[in-house]
């Protein structure tokens, strides 16, 4: 079995072609068919999130899968979308909300918001981006945390928004060698020795992006290479909320900590 540098190398050396084999899965492929196919009928938010088959599928794509339950707090997120400075996914600490209220963006355009490309195709892309990582991360959950960080850290604007999401910051701690126990130490300690060590424009820069996942990779190997099948794993796509009831859900979201 390769390691865990090796099979990051492997996947990423040539994604495009990775990301192509895994469309062609059977079971992949019927539910891409079907979103395609059926998303550019969907003229209101109770015709999307009506419709189980596309509304998981969505959700899914853009890492919301544990939160398809909430069908109630989705639909105040799209029925309120992203203009108004108020609008609820504004005011949620998780980006992941506003940037589905933005993809399908009802409360704008109303029965036109699914002929769009990012409503459409760029969905697709989205859902196959999963599928890798969460095919990569049956084998080693290094590799899962790489290319999770792969997509998300050129995002990301500050240390807080590194610390904010557990799998980042993850792989941060692992980078720097910093022992899992660092977590608990004073916040504003742990922003300014992150920002002495670490930029996150840095990450906007492919070369440099992989250059520091080559890094990751290389120190998860060496602290996993015996272990990694029984390490506790990271959820990447999970919401950290969705173990809670809707009530504290949406008290601790209102709760803006880190930033975006």
């Amino acid at each position: 079995m390769l390691g865990t540098v090796a099979q990051y190398q492997q996947i990423t050396r040539n994604i495009g072609k990775t990301i192509s084999t895994i469309s062609q899965r059977p079971e992949v492929k019927r539910d891409v068919d079907y979103f395609l196919a059926t998303i550019r009928t969907v003229k209101t938010v109770d015709d999307f999130v009506g419709n189980d088959r596309l509304y998981k599928f969505a959700m899914t794509a853009f890492g919301l899968k544990d939160m398809i339950y909430g069908k109630a707090f989705m639909k105040k997120v799209l029925n309120e979308g992203v203009d108004g400075s108020k609008s609820f996914a504004l005011q949620l600490a998780d980006p992941r909300f506003r940037e589905f209220a933005e993809t399908f963006n009802f409360a704008r355009y109303g029965a036109t918001a699914t002929a769009f490309d990012r409503a459409q195709q760029g969905t697709v892309d989205r859902y196959l981006r999963i599928q890798l990582e969460t095919g990569a991360g049956q084998d080693d959950e290094g590799v899962k945390l790489a290319l999770y960080f792969q997509r998300k850290a050129p995002d990301v604007t500050s240390a807080y928004g590194l610390m904010g999401d557990p799998a980042l910051y993850k792989v941060v701690q692992t980078a720097l060698g910093l022992p899992a126990t660092y977590s608990n130490t004073d916040v504003e300690r742990q922003s300014a020795f992150i920002r002495s060590k670490i930029s996150v424009e840095d990450f906007k820069d492919p070369v440099k992006l992989d250059n520091f996942l080559t890094r990751f990779t290389a120190r998860w190997q060496a602290a996993n290479s015996t272990a990694s099948q029984t390490a506790p794993q990271i959820g990447l796509s999970r919401s950290t909320l969705a173990t809670f009831d809707n009530s504290l859900l949406l008290s601790m979201q209102l709760l803006r900590g880190y930033g975006r």
